[in-house]
Parts: structure tokens; sequence; C-alpha cells
């Protein structure tokens, strides 16, 4: 249970999300233009950054979310991202996103941990700097998400197994905010019956 009464029976970020509409927007909006807005990064590489730093973060349900997402856009059964946790230097990915990679585990420590060396290392391994900037945007955010989730202890899902549709949904919908309408119905089923949305699959995603 968070510990704020936010009368939403979701996991994660998702009782947050509704609970404030204004800022659940905003979050939900700049997520979907973090890892599913215009980029030359691909959404699955964004996702593994935000799977990444969340792992970094200790933050469950991000990193088990996200991965999921990485999972779904990279059809890799999961060998990337649990390579990168590993170590980052052997995981089956391109020399330009291990450079990426460390330069998010050093927005995660601090902004202040990223070099000059490292952003060379990224740019002769072939990044541009918008992907650069990307990195470290997205990276910056998740401290952010990973930060609010932890900090309001949201409730984690009832089973892991969970994740794999969450992120299938993640993959394909994105992040986009729920209408007016469609929020006001679910908060309606809600209050009546908390479960029925469960049994449904309802969510933000």
């Amino acid at each position: 249970m968070t510990y704020i009464k936010t009368n939403i029976p979701q996991p994660g970020i998702v009782s947050l999300l509704f609970y404030k509409a204004p800022t659940g927007r905003a979050l939900s909006t700049l997520a979907h233009t973090l890892l599913h807005g215009p980029s030359t990064l691909t959404s699955g590489e964004r996702e593994l950054i935000a799977s990444y730093v969340s792992y970094l973060n200790n933050c469950e349900f991000c990193h088990l979310s996200h991965s999921a997402a990485a999972n779904e856009h990279l059809a890799d059964n999961g060998k990337a991202v649990q390579c990168i946790i590993e170590n980052v230097d052997t995981a089956p990915v391109s020399a330009k996103m291990k450079a990426l990679l460390k330069i998010a585990g050093k927005v995660q420590l601090s902004g202040r941990e990223v070099t000059e060396e490292h952003i060379e290392a990224a740019r002769k391994a072939g990044a541009t700097d918008e992907e650069i900037h990307d990195t470290v945007l997205i990276a910056a955010a998740f401290c952010m998400y990973n930060r609010y989730v932890d900090g309001l202890k949201t409730a984690l899902p009832e089973s892991n197994d969970e994740y794999k549709d969450m992120g299938k949904r993640l993959a394909t919908k994105g992040y986009k905010y729920a209408p007016g309408i469609i929020l006001w119905l679910v908060r309606r089923i809600m209050r009546k019956n908390p479960m029925k949305l469960r049994e449904r699959g309802v969510d933000w995603k």
C-alpha cells in the first residue's frame, strides 16, 4: 500500500498517475516522448537505458516493467537486459549502446560524473549529439520516476508474470495518458468494484 491514500488499486506508478491527473498527464507525456518519440535510438534501445538506470536505482517496478518492454522490442527473451546488468562491456549490444549505457550509469550517480572522456568515447563509437542528449535525459528522467515510485512506496504486481503483459502494452501502445472520460469511468469502476479493473487489465498504458 502506498504511503498516501490514492484509492487506485493499481501497481507501481499507475496508481500515482491516476491519483493526480495534471502531473500524471505531464509525466506520461514525457515518458512517451522519451521512449516512443522521434529519436535515432530505437524504442528498444531507449527502454534498455530506462531499465538499466532503474536497476541501478534499485527500483523494482520500473526495472522489471521497462525490462519487459525492452524484451518485447528486441525479441531476445531478455538476453540483452540480463547481460547489461551483469557486465555492460560484454553485453550483446553495439559499441555505441555500451558507451551510452555507461553515460546513463554516470548520470544515475550524478550529472557531474559524466566527463568529456565519456562523451568522446560515445562519439567515437558512433553516437550523435542527439543520441547523447537523449541518453542523458532518459537517465535523468528515470531517476525521477524511480524516486517517485519508491518514495511513495507504490505496490508491486501480485505476480511477476504480470510484467510480460505490461511490457507488451508498453511496447505497442506506449505511455500516452488516458482521455478524461476514460479516467472518469476508471475511477467510477474502482469505487464500485476495484477488482474488475485488474481482471480486465486496465491501466494507464
